[in-house]
């Protein structure tokens, strides 16, 4: 059994696009005709230019190769070009093509993935979901609304959700670090007071951020928002200031939690090192579900949790839920619920009372719905996810627009 033949689907969800403006899903084909499913969560180059890298990622590195040769495929991944260091792009393309030889393996042997990882440890996963607007919620002033956010959190909480991310705390910009607007400081404290008398004790709020703030300056935001307990305080610095996450982790009572845009053990390791209490691989950029579960266990032996990360499809998804159920550390899984993911993958994955249990179907098991897939294609010029050039503003509110803003690109 043989790596043969890869296919790619840029697929675009309907608006308002929760997940990122695209989805980038690998279909890899043995040349005994079992086909495996992934997906690939990176976005520093345009999907175009990406489709070529991961054809040349698997040409290279994986066509002709068994698809349990995993750890031999990843080792030449990770060498190529003499670097031997973690790469987003190279590593993001074998990520989607690493969890399609899973997909393939547990097809043909007839398993779920998770079987293949050690066995399912938990039968029910917690899940915690982003507050989303509703549908009668306006699109542009819901982000800046803590009142909007409450009545959000109720009926997620209704549903039985236990947890809720947030993220009111100012603008991603290319700058780096900088210190928040006290305007910023005060709406994240509303967000979080009208969030906690809302939910009370009936979920566990988490405050997101994207690495906007100095050490100094996330210290300052873990200040403004500890009365009200938040389970974490997600990617306070950017990824490669260790020292300002080393400055939090042992400032701040908040658990520290990062790894989204992290990519393989290496940076993991020195984000553990750093004080991370909670870490957050994105399976399609960290290097796919072997690469996770490494990631997991050097979590454990640092006495830290694992949350698998979502802003991607439900190929991904069906990735994090595999890898999950494996892990004696999990504190629990991202979802996004729109009628775009559940259709894409046939239902095959639901959240019930707040929670997912893990299946036995073979693979990741899931089966893509090809047609609609291709039916959805990309044809904007934005990346997945972009961060705005102008700087923090001090002297005027910080309007964020969400993940997908309107504009789809």
């Amino acid at each position: 059994m043989k790596l043969s033949d890869l296919d790619i689907i840029v697929t675009a969800p309907p608006a308002p696009g929760w997940g990122g403006r695209y989805w980038i899903l690998v279909k890899v084909t043995t040349a005994c005709g079992i086909t495996g499913w992934g997906e690939c969560y990176a976005s520093s180059v345009g999907p175009a230019a990406m489709e070529a890298v991961i054809h040349d990622v698997f040409a290279r590195h994986m066509q002709g190769t068994a698809p349990d040769q995993v750890e031999l495929m990843f080792r030449r991944a990770y060498s190529s070009g003499f670097t031997q260091r973690p790469d987003p792009t190279v590593i993001g393309a074998f990520s989607g093509l690493e969890m399609a030889c899973w997909d393939i393996l547990g097809k043909a042997l007839d398993r779920p993935v998770h079987a293949l990882l050690g066995g399912r440890l938990n039968d029910r996963l917690r899940a915690y979901t982003y507050l989303y607007p509703l549908p009668h919620h306006d699109l542009n002033g819901f982000w800046s609304d803590p009142e909007l956010a409450a009545e959000c959190a109720i009926s997620f909480a209704d549903q039985g959700y236990t947890a809720l991310k947030f993220d009111p705390a100012g603008p991603y910009t290319i700058r780096g670090g900088h210190m928040p607007a006290l305007s910023d400081l005060d709406l994240s404290a509303r967000f979080c007071a009208a969030i906690r008398g809302a939910v009370n004790t009936r979920a566990d709020l988490l405050f997101g951020t994207h690495g906007q703030f100095t050490g100094a300056g996330a210290l300052r935001m873990a200040s403004a928002i500890a009365a009200y307990d938040p389970l974490w305080f997600e990617e306070p610095v950017p990824p490669d200031d260790l020292e300002g996450l080393a400055q939090v982790a042992a400032g701040s009572s908040i658990p520290v939690a990062t790894g989204e845009r992290l990519t393989t053990m290496a940076e993991f390791r020195a984000a553990l090192q750093s004080g991370a209490a909670i870490v957050q691989p994105a399976l399609g950029r960290a290097g796919g579900l072997w690469q996770g579960r490494k990631i997991a266990t050097l979590a454990e032996a640092f006495g830290a949790q694992i949350a698998p990360h979502l802003y991607a499809g439900p190929v991904e998804w069906a990735a994090n839920v595999q890898l999950a159920a494996t892990c004696p550390n999990l504190l629990m899984i991202e979802t996004i619920e729109t009628p775009f993911h559940h259709d894409l993958i046939k239902g095959a994955i639901t959240v019930e009372n707040g929670h997912v249990r893990p299946g036995d179907a073979p693979g990741l098991g899931i089966e893509v719905n090809e047609d609609l897939a291709r039916a959805h294609p990309y044809t904007g010029t934005a990346l997945h996810l972009e961060m705005q050039e102008a700087p923090c503003r001090y002297d005027a509110p910080n309007a964020f627009l969400g993940g997908a803003p309107p504009d789809q690109g």
